[in-house]
């Protein structure tokens, strides 16, 4: 009983859409032949098909900028996803760093330092790095422009650890530039790099015991 029913609604279907689909096509075969009947006999046709082709051009036009629309739409959401998973590794690469620098037993397991320091300088520069990426995110996203980038960078590379830093730091920040052809994060090492020399040049840095003055 079930099938049968099921088969019957099927078949009424299947008729309804055939039925449609052959009216459709009758009536676009047809609408010339309708309009001759249907347009008063001193219908200018010549006219009607200029005004025909003109509305034509217009949705030419229309259709272009539709689709300029959609590209850009689709290029903004690109740009968005892009920043976003960008965004969620650099959380988790943060979090890594946050649980080493509250558990100084977790400072081997990221990579050695290329010169013998302490445990607590380590944790420094570590902690001066997570400022560093700050800065080129907000670089990134363009909530930092490069004038106020090279002023940061001066007072920053005044301390000592700041330069110890980018001497140890510098080299992976150049190579994940280059191996990512990220022309942002080149520019920005490039500002670091340009900001450093320039600091060097000035003289020597503010140690971290001079940052504070003795109790009396």
């Amino acid at each position: 009983m079930f099938s049968l029913q099921g088969r019957s609604s099927r078949n009424g279907q299947t008729l309804v859409v055939a039925s449609s689909a052959l009216f459709a096509l009758v009536l676009i075969l047809g609408t010339p032949f309708i309009l001759n009947v249907l347009a008063p006999d001193d219908l200018d046709w010549a006219r009607l098909s200029n005004v025909s082709q003109t509305y034509g051009a217009l949705s030419v036009l229309f259709s272009a900028a539709a689709l300029a629309g959609v590209t850009a739409s689709l290029w903004y959401q690109a740009r968005q996803t892009r920043i976003a998973h960008e965004a969620a590794r650099r959380d988790a690469h943060r979090e890594l760093i946050i649980l080493a620098l509250g558990d100084p037993s977790l400072l081997p397991c990221w990579e050695p330092p290329q010169t013998p320091t302490t445990a607590t300088r380590r944790k420094q520069i570590l902690f001066t790095n997570l400022i560093v990426s700050n800065w080129e995110s907000d670089f990134r996203l363009g909530n930092l422009g490069e004038a106020a980038l090279r002023d940061m960078f001066n007072g920053h590379f005044q301390g000592e650890i700041a330069r110890e830093h980018w001497v140890n730091g510098g080299p992976g920040w150049r190579v994940s530039a280059e191996l990512s052809a990220d022309q942002i994060r080149r520019q920005f090492v490039e500002i670091g790099d340009e900001r450093y020399a320039r600091a060097v040049a000035d003289g020597p840095p503010v140690a971290p015991g001079q940052y504070f003055a003795s109790a009396p």
